[in-house]
């Protein structure tokens, strides 16, 4: 079992920056794959971005390209997301995800934490 709980969601305002964090619980992190999502309202929810369980490999969606970075400190059993430039369309719930031995560019996930809100405003 693991649990995932997200943080740094705040109201920011666009071309703005923030950093997210997903904490896991367990002894096994190094193991998964772990995967950031978004679920913006009335939207399906939209996969961001992906870190291999080896931490060598990252994957993001085209939205997110090149503003976005993922990246994982093992000994934290933390995944972080920074988020830069960015725009009104990025406003959503973001959702970390995590796959046992998942593939990078897989949006399939055994674990998925609760959220944290991300606003962005003009």
């Amino acid at each position: 079992q693991v649990q995932l709980v997200e943080s740094g969601g705040e109201l920011v305002q666009a071309g703005g920056s923030l950093r997210l964090s997903c904490a896991a619980s367990g002894r096994t992190f190094s193991r998964y794959s772990m995967r950031w999502f978004r679920q913006a309202p009335g939207k399906e929810r939209e996969f961001v971005a992906s870190i291999m369980w080896t931490g060598s490999t990252t994957y993001y969606a085209d939205s997110v390209k090149g503003r976005f970075a993922i990246s994982r400190d093992n000994a934290k059993n933390t995944v972080y997301l920074q988020m830069n430039s960015l725009k009104l369309e990025d406003t959503a719930v973001y959702y970390c995800a995590a796959k046992l031995y998942g593939i990078v560019s897989g949006v399939d996930f055994d674990y998925r934490g609760q959220g944290t809100q991300v606003t962005v405003s003009a």
